[in-house]
Order: structure tokens, then C-alpha cells, then sequence
């Protein structure tokens, strides 16, 4: 063996140890206790798949899972759609564009949590106040106290908070066009739209891949955000999966429970983002 090789092990090694012991070892112990009827104290019995089975017939389960691709999917939507936008504003030749990235990054090095209870509180009072001044009637209460309009402040907050890193990532995409193409496309006389169709989008094809997948799977996680915002309300409208099993698991009882609930939902997000990544990067042109 030689000496780099046995570098290479003492470093490769250790970091092995931890990754094991730190996620596998519980990872594990959380497929095993999904066997068992365990409370998270006291004694448990293990009764097979039961609680897999009682998870299908489970209405808060479905429900959860209802409202969390809901929000997940016009999340990850509003996000891209606006991150693109946003990214080739900047990407253009305009002054102040190093400070206009900076700040349009500021929001993606705030915690979710305080941004949550800020935007809280101006869904709360200041909005209101604003709808009952302009004479809207369906502004002039708190949107999170209502139950068909709660997720859409959610929705809000999420994007605002998540756009700056699209926007990164976007804008990284955008800066590999070699400016040759455009050059040649304004001498055939493309408009702007057609550019954007035909030289654009496809060159930043891998980029818009990424950017989706990562939202998507981002969002499916969803629950910082909705404990500073809602708490879960009005009623459990607006209760994402995460919320649920951390609610159930460590609050009501139902550890066993919760963990076949978190074994099907990675087993959901894994499949998610495969496929997904799949069929976004079939679409993308090779160069």
C-alpha cells in the first residue's frame, strides 16, 4: 500500500465512522421502532406492518400529503418562474448590477423561522389594516385565519425566501452562453422571445433541472416556516407531512406510528426526485 493510499484511508475512514453512526445507526433505528407499537417511552411491542397498513387509512395522514404536494408543486412553479425572470433582469447589461444581486440574495442568508413570524405579523395586522382602508373584504381579515386562503400566505413566504438561491443558480447558467449566439441570432433578425426559446432556455436546460428538483424536494420538507406562520391552522389546513410526524412523534404518542410515516414519505420524496430528474433531463439539449 502506498503512502497516499494510506492517507487517503485515515482520512476516508473517520468521516465513514460518523456518517454511520450520526444517520445510518438512527436511520435505521427509526425503520425498526416503525414495527412497533413504541410510544416513544415506556415498553413496545412489535406487531409487523400494522402501522404501515393503519397509515392509508389515516385521514390527517392523507390530508397532510394532500396539502403538502399542493403547496410543494405551486411553490416550486412560482419559484423558477420567478427566479428565471429575476436572474437574466440581472444577467443584463445594467448599472448597479453587483448590487442589485447582492440584495436580491439578502433574503436566502435570513433564518425561514424569523422571516416567518415577521411575515406573521404583516399578514396579521398590516395587511388587514390595508384591506379594510382600500375596502376588500377578503383582505380586511388575517389570510392565515382563514382555511381556504392560509396556505397561499405560506406559499408567499417560501418563494420570497427561496427565489435569491434560484436566482444564483440561474444566473450561473446564464453567464455559460457564449454572447457569439446572440450576436448571431440579432443578425438573423430573432426576437427576443425566440431567443429566449431557441438559444436560452435550452443552454441552461441542466440548470433549470437542478434548480426544479431542489425546490421540489425542498419544499416537500416543508416546516419552519409553517410553525412560525400558521402553527399548522387554521384547524390542521395547513399541516405538511413533516409537521405531522414531529406533532405525532414526539408530542402525541405515536413514535412507532410516526416513523412508518417518515419510512413511506422518504420512500415518496426518493421517488419523486428520481423521477423527476429523469424526465427534466431527457427534455434538456446537448451542445
Amino acid at each position: 500500500m502506498t503512502h497516499s493510499s494510506k492517507a487517503f484511508y485515515w482520512m476516508a475512514i473517520p468521516a465513514l465512522l460518523l456518517f454511520v453512526t450520526l444517520h445510518t445507526v438512527p436511520a435505521l433505528t427509526g425503520v425498526f421502532f416503525s414495527l412497533t407499537d413504541y410510544a416513544g417511552y415506556g415498553t413496545w411491542t412489535f406487531i409487523g406492518l400494522e402501522n404501515y397498513f393503519s397509515l392509508f387509512k389515516d385521514d390527517r395522514i392523507l390530508s397532510s400529503y394532500s396539502f403538502t404536494f399542493l403547496f410543494a408543486i405551486t411553490t416550486t412553479i412560482i419559484v423558477n418562474v420567478l427566479a428565471l425572470g429575476i436572474a437574466m433582469l440581472l444577467n443584463a447589461k445594467i448599472k448597479f448590477q453587483t448590487a442589485f444581486r447582492g440584495i436580491f440574495f439578502i433574503p436566502n442568508v435570513l433564518a425561514i423561522l424569523i422571516i416567518g413570524y415577521v411575515f406573521n405579523f404583516i399578514f396579521s395586522n398590516s395587511l388587514p389594516l390595508l384591506g379594510q382602508w382600500a375596502g376588500i373584504d377578503w383582505l380586511s381579515t388575517s389570510i392565515l385565519a382563514n382555511k381556504d386562503l392560509a396556505w397561499l400566505g405560506i406559499v408567499a413566504v417560501s418563494a420570497w425566501q427561496s427565489i435569491a438561491f434560484s436566482v444564483i443558480l440561474y444566473l450561473a447558467g446564464l453567464q455559460t452562453i457564449p454572447a457569439d449566439l446572440y450576436e448571431a441570432a440579432d443578425l438573423d433578425g430573432a426576437g427576443y422571445w425566440r431567443q429566449f426559446r431557441s438559444i436560452t432556455f435550452p443552454m441552461i436546460g441542466a440548470f433549470f433541472t437542478i434548480n426544479m428538483v431542489l425546490a421540489l424536494k425542498g419544499f416537500l420538507q416543508a416546516f419552519d416556516q409553517i410553525v412560525a406562520l400558521t402553527g399548522g391552522g387554521p384547524g390542521t389546513s395547513t399541516e405538511s407531512v413533516a409537521m405531522v410526524i414531529f406533532r405525532g412523534g414526539f408530542q402525541g404518542g405515536e413514535y412507532g406510528y410516526q416513523m412508518a410515516n417518515s419510512v413511506v414519505y422518504l420512500l415518496v420524496i426518493v421517488a419523486v426526485s428520481v423521477i423527476q430528474l429523469r424526465t427534466l433531463q431527457r427534455k434538456e439539449v446537448d451542445f
